[in-house]
């Protein structure tokens, strides 16, 4: 889905309508349709609940301007199989959900009007500062007469907007459902009262990180042993607010050499990246092979090396 990447923190019925939802085509709806049906669903059900936007698994006992609270609980929900999402400054990524969904033996999970999605959070459940969802309905399989297996994906297009760098670091998780019973997701004059909807928050995320660069260049080469050797290099990450790539500043780095008949590579020593995340030492030239930087990571950026630079040495 489109968002803006930084929502001031509002709470309530507020918060559900500045983040639409996902710009699927489900059930005859386009994509503007398909986000307007399931966040006024989401807005009627957190503002009669009295919670704010994400808060709570469940909505409160049905009116005549909410949904009911459907009986649906989730568990299990498992994002990139724990590993960093790490996205790049403009490329979009797709990140797999699983998770399981454990219903009521009067939900249909089979129904072609029974919905279900996920969503990543920036900041408390509250107050989020940004949300991403995915572009289509998650797909479950029954293993029971109550009990479903789902999976989905997350899609984030930086191009488009949907993160801010400042957004790189730690996220939530969440999953919700909606019975619309048979109830037309795009009528002006929908009963809301006989559409069912259930939502669960503060599920652990990976970390959003900012994809990382890094290059070496080993000179001179050809190079007489016992002389200087100058190894210049760069480190660099995506920035989401220009979609280009820049330099991560001071960050230690490694300098590391590998024989050339060797598979290992050792640490030369430590420097740290100047304020354009340009790297430059120098070492005395002793034997032929390769020189890389390596940089180790942080909860922002991933750790990455640069292929290492080989040096002749006469």
């Amino acid at each position: 889905m489109r968002i803006s990447a930084t929502v001031a923190a509002v709470s309530g019925a507020l918060v559900l309508s500045a983040f639409a939802v996902p710009a699927a085509q489900a059930a005859g709806s386009d994509a503007g349709s398909y986000r307007s049906d399931v966040a006024k669903i989401r807005a009627a059900a957190h503002a009669a609940s009295g919670k704010n936007a994400l808060a709570g698994s469940t909505v409160a006992t049905p009116a005549d301007d909410q949904p009911y609270a459907l009986d649906v609980t989730f568990s299990n929900l498992k994002v990139h199989g724990g590993k960093p999402i790490v996205v790049g400054a403009a490329a979009h990524v797709s990140v797999p959900v699983t998770y399981t969904l454990t219903h009521g033996a009067d939900v249909d999970v089979t129904a072609s009007d029974f919905w279900t999605d996920l969503y990543l959070y920036k900041g408390s459940s509250t107050e989020p500062t940004n949300m991403i969802f995915d572009d289509d309905l998650a797909t479950c399989t029954v293993t029971s007469a109550t009990v479903a297996s789902c999976k989905g994906s997350l899609d984030i297009y930086p191009d488009l907007g949907d993160l801010s760098s400042t957004d790189a670091g730690a996220w939530k998780a969440g999953a919700e459902a909606i019975a619309w019973n048979g109830q037309d997701p795009t009528s002006d004059s929908i009963d809301i009262t006989k559409v069912g909807y259930a939502d669960k928050s503060g599920f652990a995320s990976p970390n959003v990180q900012r994809l990382s660069k890094l290059t070496v260049n080993a000179a001179p080469e050809p190079v007489k042993k016992g002389k200087t050797i100058t190894v210049t290099g760069k480190l660099t990450r995506a920035n989401w607010d220009t979609n280009k790539y820049a330099g991560y500043s001071t960050q230690p780095v490694k300098l590391q050499f590998r024989k050339k008949n060797s598979s290992t590579y050792t640490t030369v020593k430590t420097i740290k990246t100047n304020s354009t995340g340009n790297l430059k030492t120098t070492v005395k030239a002793t034997a032929d092979g390769y020189f890389r930087y390596s940089f180790a990571g942080t909860s922002t950026t991933p750790a990455v090396n640069a292929a290492g630079d080989y040096v002749d040495v006469k």
